[in-house]
């Protein structure tokens, strides 16, 4: 079993650093640049969010085979203050006044999975997944 790869998250530095750490582990594993691209995107909005919003947090990147269909699950997890509304902010129109949300909005979108755990004073945890095609 691999090991999943564990980029902490408190400044911009770290940001970058898992969004290269992502990339590099993206195309070992076979991606296209596009798919790489997308997914060192998704990362880098998620590893920002923890940053900012929650003043810090983990990316683990991991490697995954259900059913031999192979897979890059990306965890994003915090202990900040959790977001209260979560699917409002989700499904909310596009504000441009508004930033927040749109990070989430957007990794929805570049990923072919994508989960939410949030919980209000507790932090949140987010689960995408890209699948190797």
């Amino acid at each position: 079993m691999i090991e999943p790869h564990r980029v902490p998250i408190h400044s911009d530095l770290d940001v970058v650093a898992a969004r290269v750490e992502g990339r590099n582990l993206a195309r070992e594993m076979g991606f296209g640049i596009i798919d790489q691209a997308r997914i060192a995107t998704a990362i880098s909005e998620l590893a920002r969010n923890a940053a900012v919003y929650a003043h810090g947090g983990e990316i683990i990147l991991e490697r995954i085979a259900p059913d031999g269909q192979v897979g890059l699950q990306i965890l994003c997890i915090d202990q900040g203050p959790g977001i209260e509304h979560v699917e409002e902010m989700l499904q909310a129109a596009k504000d441009d006044t508004q930033e927040l949300g749109m990070g989430l909005r957007g990794t929805r979108r570049l990923m072919d999975e994508f989960e939410i755990d949030s919980r209000v004073g507790l932090g949140t945890t987010v689960r995408v997944c890209k699948w190797l095609r």
